[in-house]
């Protein structure tokens, strides 16, 4: 599937849940890792503001890029954000989606990281 990279730089990110580690396998309680790196991979959700609306987004990212400091409503900024559609089918159903990944996430916005 096609891996679309995501300008964020117009956007406010707020922080909606925590991260959590992300479940491969709800049935065993097997835990998603990346391929590459064997890193534990946690989820979190922000809200995406843009352009006078918003949504909710799940991102995916590696436990190494969660950033010190992170608390329900505080501004981030996400590194590497990539967008992958995808579908499955079950049971006779056709689902489809957007899947976010990132490489890191930290508290503030990117012109205040660079200072």
């Amino acid at each position: 599937m096609r891996v679309i990279p995501v300008d964020t730089s117009a956007a406010t990110l707020l922080v909606t849940k925590l991260p959590d580690v992300k479940v491969k396998d709800r049935q065993t309680g097997e835990v998603a890792v990346d391929p590459v790196t064997n890193d534990r991979l946690m989820v979190l959700e922000l809200v995406f503001i843009a352009e006078g609306g918003s949504d909710m987004i799940k991102v995916t990212v590696p436990e190494k890029g969660i950033g010190e400091g992170l608390v329900m409503g505080s501004p981030v900024f996400l590194s590497g954000l990539v967008a992958r559609p995808w579908e499955s089918e079950f049971g006779g159903r056709t689902r489809h989606g957007i899947a976010y990944r990132a490489d890191a996430v930290m508290v503030g916005t990117p012109a205040a990281a660079r200072g």
